[in-house]
Parts: C-alpha cells; sequence; structure tokens
C-alpha cells in the first residue's frame, strides 16, 4: 500500500508540474506557508480595495496566484481551523471545537473540549518530512497545553516561537523580551512580528538546497492591540485626513440568545494600531516573498496565505470591522468564517486568477501533498479535498457541501451552532433551542435577510445533510447545567 501511494504520488507530481526534459529537471517545490492570527476577509486590500489597512505584499502574492474568494475557516476560533490545517481534517473529529483551552458557559454547559492535537496525527509537516523536507515553524502554534505536543513533537525540525500559548506573553508582548519558551529574546524592543520573519528567512538561507517547509504563524494580528509607534502615528494622521472618528463606528449585534443586552459591533475601519499591526505584518510578508526571489526560489516555491478565523468585531477593543460579511470571530456568519485564502504554485496557476468556489482550511492539506508529489498516509481519515483542479483551471470541486461544527459560546458573544453551505445558500443552526436560519449568500452576503420560512423544504434538506454529517464526525453538543433544563439536540 506504501509502494502504492509513493507511485501515485509520483504520477500526481508529473501530471501537476509537468513530464517534459524541463520539469525532470525541477526538484520538489518549496513551501511557504502563512498563517496570519485573526486576519479579517475585509483586512485585505485584495478583497477590499477600500480597507483603511495597506497590505501591498499580501496584494501582489494575491495578484502572483490564485484568490479564493469563498475560502473558509473549519471554526470561527483559531485552533481548531490550526489542527484541520495540519490534517486536512474536520475538527470534530476529534473533538478539538474551541480554542485549546477555553470552554465558557451559558445557558448550557459546552460540549466536551479535546485541547489538544493528537500525537497520532500524521501531520503536514511529518508528511513532508518523511519525504525529504527539511520542516521549519515560527510564531504562533496554540495546538497543545504541554512540550509533547508542541512543533518539534508534530514534524518540525526547529520551532521558533510555537508553544501552548495563544498569544504573546504578558512580559513583552509584541516586544522584546518575549518570555517565549521556543524564542530567545532579542535586543530590547525588538518587534516580534518582524523577528518571526527573519527567522523564517534564515531557515530559507540555509535550506536553499533542499527542498523545504517554511510554516510562518504569524501571532499578529491578535490581541493585544500593540505595535510601533510610528507606524501608530501614521495611521492617527490617516484616520484625521480622512475624517474618520472613532466615536461613531459602532452599532447593536445580535448576540446569544437570549440575551437581553446587545454588544456592539464596529462597522467602520478606523483603529488605528490595528492597522499598524496590519501593515506590519505585511511588511513581514514581504520580507519573506524578497528572499525567495533574492534567492532564485520563487519558481520553485507554493506559497499560502489564510488566516484562522474572521476578524475581531464584537470584543476585546473590536479593532477592525468585517463588512458587508456579517459578524466576526467567534461567530458562525460569515464574518466569523470566511477568510483571506490563497495560493500561488507556480508553473501551475496562471497569475491574477480569481476563485468563486467554496473552499475549506480542511482542503490546504491533500492540496499541498499533491503539489509536492507526497504521499498521504491512508490509514488516516481525510475530509479535505484537493485545489489542484482549481488551481488549474476547474470550474468546480468534486463535493458538495461545507460544514461548521461550534458546540460553545464564544469569548466574542457567538451562539453555539452548525452551519452548512451548499452552492450559494447557507443554513444556520442554533444548539439553544434548534432554530435555523436560511440565508442566499449571492444576493445576500451580509446574512440579514432569513429566508428559512420561504424554503421549508430547503431546510429540511439542508438539515439532514447536516445532521448527517454530525454523524459521520461523531459531534458533541451542549449539555445541561445540574438541575437545569436539557438542551436542544439534533436527534429531536
Amino acid at each position: 500500500m506504501v509502494r502504492f501511494s509513493l507511485i501515485a504520488a509520483s504520477l500526481a507530481f508529473l501530471l501537476v508540474w509537468g513530464n517534459d526534459a524541463h520539469a525532470a529537471e525541477v526538484k520538489q517545490p518549496n513551501l511557504v506557508f502563512v498563517l496570519v492570527d485573526d486576519l479579517g476577509y475585509m483586512d485585505v486590500g485584495a478583497n477590499n480595495p477600500a480597507t483603511f489597512y495597506e497590505t501591498p505584499n499580501i496584494d501582489r502574492l494575491a495578484n502572483s496566484g490564485m484568490r479564493f474568494t469563498s475560502g473558509y475557516a473549519a471554526n470561527p476560533v483559531c485552533s481548531p481551523t490550526r489542527y484541520s490545517i495540519m490534517t486536512g481534517k474536520y475538527p470534530s473529529r476529534v473533538d478539538a471545537t474551541n480554542f485549546f483551552a477555553g470552554n465558557r458557559g451559558g445557558r448550557f454547559l459546552p460540549a466536551l473540549l479535546n485541547d489538544r492535537m493528537p500525537l497520532n496525527e500524521w501531520t503536514l509537516a511529518e508528511a513532508l518530512k518523511a519525504s525529504g523536507y527539511a520542516t521549519f515553524f515560527a510564531g504562533k502554534w496554540h495546538l497543545g497545553p504541554t512540550e509533547e505536543y508542541w512543533p518539534e513533537h508534530q514534524g518540525f525540525d526547529v520551532n521558533a516561537g510555537g508553544h501552548r500559548a495563544g498569544g504573546p506573553s504578558k512580559a513583552g508582548k509584541y516586544f522584546s523580551p518575549y518570555a517565549n519558551p521556543r524564542l530567545q529574546d532579542g535586543p530590547q524592543g525588538e518587534h516580534l512580528t518582524a523577528r518571526l520573519a527573519d527567522e523564517t528567512v534564515g531557515f530559507i538561507r540555509d535550506h536553499k538546497e533542499q527542498p523545504f517547509l517554511a510554516y510562518l504563524s504569524f501571532y499578529s494580528v491578535h490581541t493585544p492591540l500593540m505595535a510601533p509607534r510610528e507606524l501608530v502615528a501614521k495611521y492617527q494622521d490617516k484616520a484625521k485626513r480622512l475624517g474618520l472618528s472613532e466615536s461613531e463606528v459602532f452599532d447593536d449585534e445580535e448576540q446569544v440568545w437570549p440575551n437581553a443586552r446587545n454588544r456592539k459591533v464596529r462597522t467602520l475601519q478606523t483603529h488605528p494600531t490595528y492597522a499598524a499591526m496590519v501593515e506590519s505584518m505585511d511588511t513581514a510578508v514581504g520580507k519573506v516573498l524578497a528572499s525567495l526571489d533574492e534567492l532564485g526560489l520563487a519558481e520553485n516555491t507554493i506559497v499560502c496565505l489564510t488566516s484562522d478565523n474572521g476578524g475581531l468585531s464584537t470584543s476585546e477593543g473590536s479593532p477592525t470591522s468585517n463588512l458587508p460579511l456579517r459578524g466576526g470571530k467567534g461567530w458562525l456568519y460569515e464574518g466569523g468564517i470566511r477568510e483571506a485564502f490563497m495560493i500561488r504554485a507556480p508553473r501551475v496557476t496562471k497569475p491574477g486568477t480569481i476563485c468563486d468556489v467554496p473552499v475549506m482550511s480542511i482542503d490546504f492539506y491533500p492540496t499541498l501533498l499533491e503539489l509536492c508529489g507526497v504521499p498521504s498516509n491512508n490509514r488516516k481519515e481525510i475530509d479535505g479535498e484537493s485545489l489542484v483542479p482549481l488551481l488549474s483551471g476547474a470550474k468546480q470541486t468534486k463535493r458538495k457541501s461545507l460544514f461548521w461544527h461550534y458546540p460553545h459560546y464564544s469569548n466574542q458573544g457567538g451562539f453555539p451552532g452548525g452551519a452548512v453551505r451548499s452552492g450559494e445558500w447557507k443554513l444556520v443552526e442554533r444548539y439553544e433551542d434548534g432554530r435555523h436560519h436560511l440565508y442566499h449568500l449571492g444576493e445576500d452576503i451580509g446574512e440579514r435577510n432569513d429566508v428559512a420560512a420561504q424554503h421549508p423544504e430547503l431546510v429540511q434538506r439542508m438539515t439532514s445533510e447536516l445532521h448527517a454529517w454530525y454523524e459521520e464526525v461523531d459531534a458533541k453538543f451542549l449539555r445541561a447545567k445540574p438541575d437545569g433544563p436539557q438542551p436542544w439536540m439534533p436527534s429531536e
């Protein structure tokens, strides 16, 4: 079986990269994967030309490859999506359904949470390492509470900064000293975002002669809201020049049901510190991309960029707006799960292409293994679908629907629920009471017009499909509090 997998992977590599004399000289492609924490879909200029933020390097990356306009995270918060990228699986399969290890309650107790990526997973890094790749991780990991679950035990040769925490330490936060057990302190005041880019560039230079995976997982643009002073001042001046005021950028938003007090949601991008965080992250991305050009590696290096969940718009300072997308981080609405999602695969993807087909973070794993000619472990379930056909010009995927499962009360106010997207239709199911909402995203990207009452047969069909998926992944649900009422269950 392993031999067959190797042969199949080699054939796939030849089909993707060509089998002529020139292709025979091409070594396995390198891979740079950039994961930006909490970056909103509308924070990137390629997706939103009117954005307050400046992202020239990410925009150039998008224009040099394929930009997906319906790219999704597998979950509205970080750890589950990070798990999905590493394994190609829906996080509900291992009950990794909330950030590790957050499990706050509400009207009901949340589902039990597994707060670590199992060591028996065959990760993207392990698969590539087994095929001769040098592997490197920098930045935020947040996939296990103790050392045996950190990057160096999940397939990475080098780990620069990845440990249990979901954000920078409380010591220097985004500036040295970092108090990070996997990152040596730099000079006083060194910026963490720039340091992670420097570490990545150093690894690329040291391993330019062999295939490599450089996985750059920024702590940015996650809170705390901190950035170099000169950049913050730049955006304070920009906001004044544009006549933007911080006092007029909030509105009421739906909350966990029922709740007497609505939470505020940001409606305009004006936050100067957040804007500075976005720019400094974009500059770091540009530094890594420039190193590929300088070393003559760009034409044999796949580059991906995405986020782990939507922009933070309803809590913790609410630094960004996702409008016209509804909600944000912690919400099953589009603002919480639709992401910046781009892949540059030289000689495979025509530069500047745009794909509207719905795709998800679970798809990176099979896509990248196919592009690199690396076999997957056939003993493991893979939920993702290779996007190589889309990258090569196909107009659709084989699958029918995408699914979400979030049986928790989010720190940002989002409600426990599930969702399914089929074509342009999206159904949202609430776990507290079993209510359904139905939206046609092609006509209502803001999910403001619930048409469930007008389409009962469609609601029934999509609900049945969602519930069948729950059974397939062994999804867990809300639990009753002691002496409290029983929560709704999908079997009812």
